[in-house]
C-alpha cells in the first residue's frame, strides 16, 4: 500500500501548519508523507518551535514554503487550518480530500510573555488532538 500525500495549508506557514505538520507526521509514522505550506511565507516562528520542543517534538528544520512549490506533488489530502487560506487554497488536481479546521492564529497572541506562550501551547494543544484524531480516522 502507498503512503498519502497529506499537505497542510495555512497563509504564513509559520505557525499552525508547522504544528500540525509536526503532530500528523508524528501520528502517521511511515503511512504518510506530511507537507506544509502557506499561500505566503513568513518564516517558521521560534514560538511554535519552542512549544512543540516541550513535547518532544523537533520542527526546527522545517521550512516555510509556498503552496506553488508542491503543485506537482499529487496529494490525497489538504487540510487548511485557517480560514483564509480555506478561501485561497488552489486546485489541486485528482481526487484530493479536502479538510478544514480553523484553528486561533497564537502569533496574534497578546499580553505578557507567558500569556503569549499561553496560548501558543493552547494552540497546539488543539493541533495535536486533530492531528491524532484525523490520523485515526484518515490515514490506513
Amino acid at each position: 500500500m502507498s503512503k498519502k500525500n497529506i499537505l497542510v495549508l495555512c497563509t504564513g506557514n509559520s505557525c499552525r501548519s508547522q504544528l500540525a505538520e509536526g503532530y500528523l507526521r508524528y501520528f502517521a509514522g511511515d503511512k504518510a508523507n506530511v507537507y506544509s505550506a502557506g499561500i505566503e511565507t513568513h518564516g517558521v516562528n521560534p514560538k511554535a518551535i519552542q512549544v512543540m520542543t516541550e513535547d518532544h517534538i523537533d520542527i526546527s528544520k522545517h521550512t516555510s514554503n509556498h503552496v506553488d512549490e508542491y503543485l506537482a506533488i499529487p496529494f490525497d489530502q489538504v487540510i487548511t487550518v485557517c480560514d483564509n487560506a480555506n478561501e485561497a487554497c488552489p486546485f489541486f488536481p485528482g481526487k484530493v480530500e479536502r479538510f478544514h479546521e480553523n484553528f486561533p492564529d497564537p502569533a496574534k497572541a497578546t499580553g505578557t510573555p507567558e500569556e503569549v506562550m499561553a496560548e501558543f501551547r493552547r494552540v497546539r494543544d488543539m493541533i495535536k488532538i486533530y492531528a491524532a484524531n484525523f490520523v485515526a480516522e484518515h490515514v490506513n
